[in-house]
């Protein structure tokens, strides 16, 4: 009776747990649609779930300093028949933060996003990518999302001032066995139209990491604020590649971007407006990566412009690449010398990334993020077609022979071991600016190149403002005072 007593407490034991289980230990799933009127029939790529705590779409995101879920999955020869499900188990599934488990998501905001536009870099709100509505994470366990939209193309409104450029590059074409575009946005001066036999000088600007043509170039619109006997035509340039932003260098990975521009872009820019075609009628600006392009673009071409103006520019000298000597053996991208976590990003004194986190996120979004960028130039193509990695994604340990490839990219090495040929061309050309507490740790590469500088015996000017960041950089003026500059010196090569 006893023996019989204890089963049937075992039994009923045993059914209180089947009662729980649906809850306490079903997957969570996530359902992806393709919507028919899509008019996609197979789809072969990178499959992307967004998720928010927020209320802004989460495709929207992520933000760098504050990152939310992502999850991923390269998917092959998808059709509207077909669902996708997503579980914690899906083989090949990519999740940021890489501990993530998607039953904690329950209350949140997701988004799916396919990336049916292979050339453009940004996921979420690339115009050509598709994506679904918003929909919250359902607590039974399954989330349906139909993707049924289509990402728009962005135009940059044309006025009698704004003009666009567009042509295609033969160069970048051939490199990739596809028509390639260059674009620009053109800003000409208030008198352009009331004074039709003047030349002006261009000042040729490049967006960080993330900008276009597209945008900034409004900025370009407010009124000369050097004396009015200069005035500028003004053009913002186009970085932006699937890899990420190609710094206008010419690589194995991305093509010959540098080359495009200075043989094909600008003289159709000369062709089409009143130009001052000669050396010294154009400039360079640009702010991070951009500012390591416009830098690139002086050294690499330096009978080509008349001067540069570079603004917190990327890593300049490898041997400390966000506080990391990419030279030295035994370096890790993602712990120093004491196995500290190595930080990618601050906010005076609070870390805002950690290296490990932010390769990770970039791991799941796939090409086109900023580390990945970095690859895309510097390194040479691996045997898998793809950018050979500096580093290991899982541990951090750097890759010492690819880092020894990336010399070629390293601009304060270049300047120092050809000097010779170049210092006569760069005289009174380089200007760089910087914050000394830059919040991407990039100040103590251009100290570097400083010191690189002025052993050459280089008149370079490097300017590090003291208390300032990345951020805030141009505060008190320095926009308006680098047009001065720039108006200075095309006054001293117009009166030579």
């Amino acid at each position: 009776m006893r023996r019989i007593s204890r089963l049937v407490l075992c039994l009923i034991a045993i059914s209180g747990l089947f009662l729980l289980w649906p809850d306490a230990a079903r997957t969570q799933e996530i359902q992806i649609k393709l919507d028919p009127n899509l008019g996609v029939e197979n789809f072969s790529g990178r499959v992307y779930v967004f998720f928010t705590a927020g209320q802004s779409e989460p495709r929207n995101g992520p933000n760098w300093f504050r990152p939310e879920p992502i999850i991923s999955l390269d998917v092959s020869n998808w059709t509207p028949e077909k669902t996708i499900t997503l579980t914690q188990q899906t083989p090949g599934l990519l999740r940021f933060p890489r501990d993530v488990d998607l039953s904690s998501l329950v209350g949140q905001t997701a988004q799916a996003v396919v990336r049916l536009n292979p050339w453009e870099r940004t996921v979420g709100t690339g115009p050509g990518n598709a994506h679904s509505d918003v929909s919250a994470v359902a607590e039974d366990k399954v989330t349906s999302l139909t993707v049924n939209q289509i990402n728009p193309d962005v135009e940059v409104e044309k006025t009698d001032r704004v003009h666009i450029v567009e042509l295609n590059s033969k160069l970048v074409s051939d490199f990739h066995q596809r028509p390639v575009s260059l674009k620009a946005s053109v800003v000409v001066p208030q008198d352009y139209d009331q004074k039709p036999n003047k030349r002006y000088p261009v000042i040729y600007e490049i967006p960080g990491f993330g900008g276009t043509y597209r945008y900034g170039w409004n900025r370009l619109l407010a009124p000369p604020t050097n004396s009015e006997d200069v005035s500028f035509i003004k053009v913002m340039l186009d970085p932006e590649c699937p890899l990420g932003h190609h710094v206008f260098a010419n690589s194995e990975n991305n093509g010959p971007w540098g080359d495009a521009l200075v043989e094909e872009l600008i003289p159709e820019i000369d062709r089409q407006f009143r130009t001052d075609a000669r050396e010294y009628g154009r400039f360079l600006t640009g702010h991070s990566s951009g500012g390591w392009s416009s830098l690139w673009l002086q050294v690499a071409y330096p009978e080509v412009f008349g001067g540069v103006w570079s603004t917190s520019p990327d890593p300049v000298d490898f041997r400390d690449f966000q506080r990391i000597n990419l030279y030295q053996p035994g370096e890790n991208m993602f712990t120093d010398t004491y196995g500290k976590r190595r930080p990618l990003a601050r906010m005076r004194d609070q870390i805002l990334i950690w290296y490990n986190d932010f390769s990770d996120m970039e791991d799941v979004l796939g090409p086109g993020g900023q580390l990945h960028s970095f690859e895309a130039v510097f390194s040479p193509r691996g045997d898998d077609g793809k950018p050979a990695p500096l580093w290991d994604r899982k541990t951090g340990e750097i890759d010492t022979s690819v880092a020894e490839t990336w010399k070629k990219y390293d601009i304060s090495l270049i300047l120092k071991e050809n000097w010779s040929e170049l210092g006569p061309h760069l005289n009174g050309k380089i200007h760089v600016l910087m914050g000394d507490v830059d919040n991407f740790y990039l100040e103590g590469a251009t100290v570097l190149l400083d010191e690189t500088l002025d052993g050459l015996g280089s008149d370079a000017e490097v300017i590090l403002f003291k208390g300032r960041d990345h951020m805030n950089l141009f505060q008190g003026g320095l926009h308006e005072s680098i047009e001065q500059q720039i108006a200075d010196q095309y006054r001293k090569f117009q009166n030579q």
